[in-house]
């Protein structure tokens, strides 16, 4: 596609207009690939940097093949390396549901799966597999139980037994890790997905998913680009399932998508500030810190915002304010990630390079392999 051509498929993708559901389905097959069951990754390479990198170089239209452990050769001199050191919660507990009685006969019982969302006051936000009762009492075991007192949508909002500041401890005592839907028959244990589904820098804990971009980093490989021309910063964004969420004419309608909470440090954003000042290439790490940096700067390419909820939608037309170069995974078909990273580098050169990584055979998804865009 020439130069002209491209800019003016993103013109018309960025105007279009989503009435129906036939006109969502219409825009999201611009997103669909097909790509085989058997490259979805179900566990993370090892060791982490031994996944594959392809780099695309989008003046020049370059692909290159190599291995994330070579990275620091095609990072750009001087570039900020910025990475999200949210850490990813064991969210997932199995409750017991009450019996309740019903005239002669009993209904109800059996076990509820819940996720932790977030917390809202004196209450917790969860979903669930299964309906809750208002009113009924859901246990862990006898000390450790939850009342159902709400439900918004599809949300339960929990009153528990414990004070709400202990829901990570019970959380890390009982809970499990939920992977994404569309890992099926994972090979690793709960013990050992609390350990893979983690990146080496993890430290604030609130997501439910992982910034997968990230997974391939190991210690020695972000030593050895410390000790290059490469500033590493680090910035939070608490991942939540609306990652995973399909697309609605409603989103598009609002142009927003799922909210979740960001924070930069006053020091990061200082460091960001005058690194963009100077020039310096700012490479995000994952759709993640994207979503962090877009949200977090005003027009002139200044963060100016230290924290607070994004729904930001980044989709063809977007004009980027702050990020210049991009690390990220092989995304779903027909996602929101997929609409980032296209509007990024164009969604023809996009699934033109997905075709390429599918024929190489990359994996692709939240285990998968990586890409580097410049």
């Amino acid at each position: 596609m020439s130069f002209p051509a491209a800019i003016a498929e993103r013109v018309v993708l960025a105007h279009l207009v989503i009435k129906s559901k036939m006109d969502l389905d219409r825009f999201l097959k611009l997103y669909d690939y097909s790509l085989p069951p058997e490259l979805i990754a179900n566990k993370p390479a090892s060791p982490r940097d031994s996944a594959k990198l392809l780099v695309y170089k989008r003046k020049t239209k370059e692909i290159f093949f190599d291995t994330f452990k070579n990275l620091g050769k095609y990072l750009p001199k001087n570039s900020i390396l910025v990475l999200n050191d949210t850490r990813v919660l064991p969210a997932r507990l199995v409750v017991k549901k009450p019996i309740l009685r019903q005239g002669s006969g009993q209904a109800g019982g059996g076990l509820a799966r819940i996720l932790y969302i977030d917390r809202k006051g004196s209450l917790l936000e969860f979903l669930s597999d299964r309906n809750l009762d208002i009113g009924s009492k859901i246990k862990i075991n006898p000390k450790i139980f939850f009342v159902v007192k709400n439900k918004v949508g599809g949300h339960y909002f929990l009153k528990p037994s414990f004070s709400v500041n202990k829901i990570f401890e019970v959380l890390e005592k009982y809970g499990i890790t939920p992977i994404p839907p569309y890992i099926k028959n994972i090979p690793l244990s709960e013990k050992q997905l609390r350990k893979e589904y983690q990146t080496v820098f993890a430290d604030r804990k609130g997501s439910v998913a992982a910034p997968t971009a990230s997974l391939h980093f190991t210690k020695k490989l972000l030593a050895e680009l410390n000790k290059s021309e490469i500033k590493i910063v680090f910035t939070t964004l608490h991942v939540n399932l609306g990652t995973f969420s399909p697309l609605s004419e409603d989103l598009f309608k609002k142009s927003k998508l799922h909210t979740e909470y960001f924070e930069i440090s006053r020091k990061s954003a200082d460091i960001l500030n005058k690194a963009k000042k100077e020039n310096r290439p700012i490479v995000a790490v994952g759709t993640t810190v994207v979503r962090t940096l877009e949200s977090a700067s005003d027009k002139s390419g200044k963060i100016n915002k230290l924290g607070g909820n994004t729904d930001i939608f980044i989709k063809e037309g977007y004009k980027f304010r702050f990020v210049d170069d991009l690390i990220t995974n092989f995304h779903v078909p027909k996602s929101s990630l997929l609409m980032l990273v296209s509007a990024f580098a164009g969604r023809k050169n996009i699934l033109n390079i997905y075709q390429k990584a599918i024929k190489k055979k990359f994996r692709f998804f939240s285990f998968g392999d990586g890409m580097l865009i410049i």
